[in-house]
């Protein structure tokens, strides 16, 4: 599945092309498990729509859009693309043959087209319905400001600070394995990242949360950080099928140092790397640079 690199990657990517671009017409098809929001409702409120920006919120790609014709602030709906295990989204000329196994076409006022493509149909699509402003009535008027952004559900780890890392963790009895892949906790963090910043901070994915020292976290809260940042440089982890919005392939995992490496040698210490399951994904360690 598409970690927050590579969520990144395809959201700059499809910014960089689309961004400004007003959707002239949408298409859908028939399979219904891709989509969060009927397709009838999506082509009738994304139609007409300019793209103001592509970004990332967690593992989801979300676009921001302005109606030619909204007269309120805030009310129109973000477009929201969860990739599941297969997805793409493809910025292509018209003329180009649709892929097999495409299930979302927007077609833009360049003449391009934006191609929503999943094999497996694990991906999603749907639309954010902003929460307008409510006036609460008394003597005290006031007015309740609703979520007009999606935000995602749990914390940035790009943007989480030393501090603010260690209190989230704090007293988990969960491994910390399990704990970097809940989402509720830091968004965006799945089985690659979570292997290979536990190797580079040292730190065993069956150990107790609740028993790393602060000394464990600060390791890991940078580690996380920086494989982070050098995957987004590298473009992704191609593992799968992962492409970038061109089609064009990653290779951070050419820097993979645990990840997908069982009975390999250690590249720091030259022991073979293990492989175990924790919170029921497979898991990649060193049993000596790693306690």
């Amino acid at each position: 599945m598409p970690e927050l690199p590579e969520v990144e990657t395809v959201a700059r990517g499809v910014d960089e092309r689309i961004r400004g671009e007003r959707i002239e017409s949408t298409w859908f098809s028939e399979k219904p498990e891709p989509f969060k929001t009927p397709p009838a409702e999506m082509t009738a409120i994304l139609g007409g729509c300019r793209i103001q920006r592509v970004h990332r919120v967690g593992k989801h790609i979300v676009f921001d859009l302005i109606h030619a014709e909204a007269g309120r602030p805030g009310t129109t709906p973000q477009l929201l693309v969860h990739l599941g295990m297969t997805g793409r989204l493809l910025v292509s000329e018209a003329s180009v043959p649709v892929p097999s196994h495409t299930h979302g076409i927007l077609r833009l006022s360049s003449g391009r087209e934006l191609r929503f493509v999943d094999a497996r149909r694990f991906g999603r699509i749907g639309l954010y319905m902003p929460v307008p402003e409510l006036t609460i009535p008394g003597p005290n008027a006031s007015v309740a400001t609703g979520s007009n952004r999606f935000t995602g559900s749990g914390i940035e780890p790009l943007l989480i600070s030393g501090e603010a890392f260690r209190t989230l963790f704090k007293g988990r009895k969960t491994s910390i394995k399990a704990a970097l892949l809940n989402q509720k906790l830091l968004h965006g963090v799945g089985n690659i990242y979570a292997d290979e910043s536990l190797f580079r901070a040292g730190i065993r994915p069956r150990r107790s949360t609740a028993r790393l020292t602060r000394a464990d976290m600060d390791r890991l809260h940078t580690s996380l950080r920086e494989v982070l940042a050098a995957a987004i440089a590298l473009g992704g982890s191609s593992v799968s099928d992962y492409v970038d919005a061109a089609g064009v392939r990653g290779f951070f995992q050419l820097e993979h140092r645990v990840y997908m490496r069982g009975g390999q040698p250690c590249l720091v210490c030259g022991t073979p790397i293990r492989r175990v399951v924790v919170a029921g994904r497979g898991t990649h360690y060193c049993p000596m640079c790693q306690h």
